[in-house]
């Protein structure tokens, strides 16, 4: 399937198993992620430290405190070893956008949780970084994967409508975050 156009019969179709519950709708973009099945996995690496992690974070209608845990320190600011809870709805946007590009290559991880000391550090070295980045709070991380390119692995992300979405092509990653819907570098 090629990602290049998402179709809504093909997003469906990867959703198509289980049954969305009526809920309300949280801020308009959480509701596509209700339909992401009775369980979510996460896989990914870290080349920063050489870390990888393959865990189920979310059964039947629940998350999973012992795998959101294990998140956790997996997306731990690996300059300063700081831990943060990284918001779950993160997770879920990698996670059903991975379920998107139908691929079973784990994610590699290059940035997640950022301390302040670390956002302020990486501001001074490249414009690219936000003063007040969703990473120092656990609701962003930046992707990439080797077998799909940073432009399929952003349509399949802003096809979520669940947060913010930054296709960085000459860096080859793509930032996912759990916050207001928007995208940029399209």
């Amino acid at each position: 399937m090629t990602l290049d156009l998402l179709s809504r019969r093909g997003i469906l179709g990867v959703f198509a198993a289980t049954t969305v519950a009526a809920a309300p709708v949280m801020a308009n973009a959480f509701g596509f992620l209700r339909g992401a099945g009775d369980m979510r996995r996460i896989r990914m690496y870290s080349g920063r430290t050489g870390e990888s992690l393959d865990t189920v974070y979310w059964v039947d209608g629940k998350y999973v405190r012992e795998a959101l845990n294990e998140i956790n320190i997996f997306m731990r600011d690996w300059r300063t070893g700081e831990v943060i809870g990284i918001d779950p709805r993160t997770v879920d946007v990698a996670a059903a956008s991975h379920r998107l590009l139908q691929t079973n290559e784990p994610y590699m991880m290059l940035s997640g949780y950022r301390s302040p000391r670390t956002n302020a550090m990486l501001r001074r070295s490249s414009s690219g970084v936000a003063r007040n980045s969703l990473h120092m709070v656990g609701k962003a991380a930046d992707l990439r994967l080797k077998s799909r390119s940073v432009g399929q692995m952003y349509n399949a992300a802003a096809s979520c409508r669940a947060g913010g979405v930054g296709k960085y092509s000459r860096s080859n990653f793509v930032h996912m975050d759990c916050g207001p819907v928007r995208s940029w570098g399209a």
